[in-house]
């Protein structure tokens, strides 16, 4: 039989903590101009997602399906992107600078009920997949024009695409395997 040893008791306030633990444990709201920063690069894709769309209005009576169906791949793209950005600032300063307090709020997102790293890392894989699936299908709709002289892309950078993508997939499957063995062992 092993003695088990007694769980330390956290002070119930927090300036009671010695000074170097507080201090680094006040380092956490070093990541807040980090978040500010992604929330300004969330309105350059507002910025560009409103572009794009103008341009889309503007040229499609002029534009074939396949330029159509580019520019609204494009449209999808910085909207996933986007939706990656909330993600990561949402649930990134719920899980690592200080929580929210979003309990009873009638917009808090539903997944932020039970985000933490693991959760945050898997949805971040998935989100990353669905992007790149987005410019994995422009183009091999843009590739379709290979051997013409206006093709932009070559075989081996269409190769070299997916076999990125393939990493992509192959790295969010072990992310939520890990995620799966370190649940089934806290169980």
């Amino acid at each position: 039989m092993t003695p088990t040893t007694p769980t330390p008791e956290f002070p119930k306030d927090p300036r009671a903590l010695r000074p170097l633990p507080r201090f680094i444990f006040a380092s956490r709201w070093l990541q807040v101009p980090l978040y500010l920063g992604l929330i300004v690069a969330q309105a350059v894709y507002v910025i560009l997602f409103l572009k794009e769309l103008w341009h889309l209005v503007l040229h499609s009576f002029a534009a074939s399906e396949q330029q159509i169906m580019l520019i609204v791949l494009g449209l999808i793209d910085v909207v996933m992107i986007s939706n990656l950005l909330v993600m990561v600032i949402v649930g990134g300063y719920e899980t690592f600078v200080s929580r929210m307090q979003l309990q009873n709020h009638p917009d808090q997102p539903e997944w932020l009920s039970h985000v933490n790293a693991s959760v945050l890392k898997v949805k971040l894989a998935m989100a990353i997949i669905g992007i790149s699936s987005i410019h994995l299908l422009r183009t091999f709709i843009e590739a379709g024009a290979l051997g013409t002289p206006t093709a932009t892309f070559t075989e081996a950078g269409v190769m070299w695409q997916v076999i990125i993508h393939a990493l992509f997939v192959l790295s969010a499957i072990g992310i939520a395997a890990v995620d799966r063995l370190t649940a089934t062992a806290h169980a």
